[in-house]
């Protein structure tokens, strides 16, 4: 069995690493990079890029039934360059799309100098995508979200074994969505079988597709007892298999209606949650994929304030502090 590094020895060699110094068998460099994951430490932040900048997307679903009209304008001034659209119950942009016509929301996007990244369809399931994917495609956007089908409350091997039969489902939707030239993220939705930090893992390990990822929801993993440190070792585990990283957490929760005050403690910089380790994870694995500066109002199709520019202040005040926990990565 092969010594453990002393953490000054895993600095020198993260050094070496960076600078091509170091001569690594595999297993070597694989220890130390699980060492680094263990602890967030030097050598996995030894690659980050010393430019690193979160990739954020604008949900549509933060403006309720609002007009598409009045939310493209403001998806510039959130710092984003790419929408996310949500259908009912959380939204109806996806409504509005269609009535509209694609050409005629494709002329909108290019008035306003952003791009489709993410069409968000839990309604449909992972099963029923495939017209969507040509849909999402040709308007130029690269992810589907949906949820995991399954049976819910499992563990164990029982947990194991259902998340296989899903991944197994799965294959010619990934084959499907290679295809089309888009991804599919599959979320930790607290209802849904792909729900806990274990499922995730397996989920990729079973279904190792490149266009099947995931997208992780803090919110959700905090009701099941995951801290920060945890998220942010998970993060480092998924690795390029994050497709999506929702900026929520649980705060008060979303299921019954709260003061607007508690109900923002969903938002990041409102509520517990500290997302440095999060975001310093993040920068440690260059996370390319989407963030999305998220919550849930009560009761869903609302604005999460009354007005699309109180929304958008409101996600830009989230915004600063999430770029405030990237200085400190």
């Amino acid at each position: 069995m092969e010594a453990q590094l002393h953490p000054s020895d895993e600095s020198r060699l993260a050094k070496r690493v960076l600078a091509g110094q170091a001569g690594l068998s595999r297993r070597r460099f694989l220890q130390l990079a699980a060492l680094g994951s263990a602890n967030a430490g030097v050598l996995p932040q030894a690659f980050a890029k010393r430019d690193f900048k979160l990739n954020y997307i604008l949900s549509s679903s933060m403006y309720g039934t609002l007009p598409l009209s009045t939310i493209l304008p403001e998806v510039a001034k959130t710092g984003a360059a790419t929408i996310d659209i949500w259908p009912r119950a959380h939204g109806n942009q996806r409504e509005q799309m269609e009535k509209m016509g694609y050409d005629q929301f494709g002329a909108l996007l290019r008035q306003h100098g952003i791009r489709l990244g993410c069409i968000t369809r839990y309604d449909l399931g992972p099963y029923r995508l495939q017209n969507e994917m040509k849909v999402c495609a040709k308007l130029g956007g690269d992810q589907l979200i949906c949820g995991g089908s399954g049976p819910k409350g499992l563990s164990g091997d029982e947990l194991k074994k259902a998340v296989g039969t899903f991944a197994e489902k799965m294959k010619p939707h990934a084959e499907a969505a290679e295809s089309a030239g888009v991804k599919i993220g599959i979320e930790n939705h607290s209802s849904n079988l792909i729900n806990t930090p274990d499922s995730l893992k397996w989920l990729l390990e079973f279904a190792p597709s490149k266009s099947l990822g995931i997208a992780m929801a803090p919110y959700h993993l905090e009701t099941l007892g995951q801290a920060a440190t945890d998220l942010a070792r998970l993060i480092r585990q998924l690795g390029d298999r994050l497709f999506m990283f929702y900026a929520w957490q649980y705060g008060m929760g979303c299921m019954k209606k709260l003061p607007k005050e508690q109900e923002l403690l969903q938002m990041p910089g409102r509520g517990k949650l500290d997302f440095t380790p999060i975001i310093r994870s993040l920068k440690s694995i260059n996370y390319s994929g989407y963030t999305a500066i998220f919550m849930h109002p009560v009761p869903r199709g609302i604005p999460i304030l009354p007005t699309a520019a109180k929304t958008t202040a409101e996600i830009n005040r989230a915004r600063s502090y999430l770029e405030k926990c990237l200085t400190k990565s």
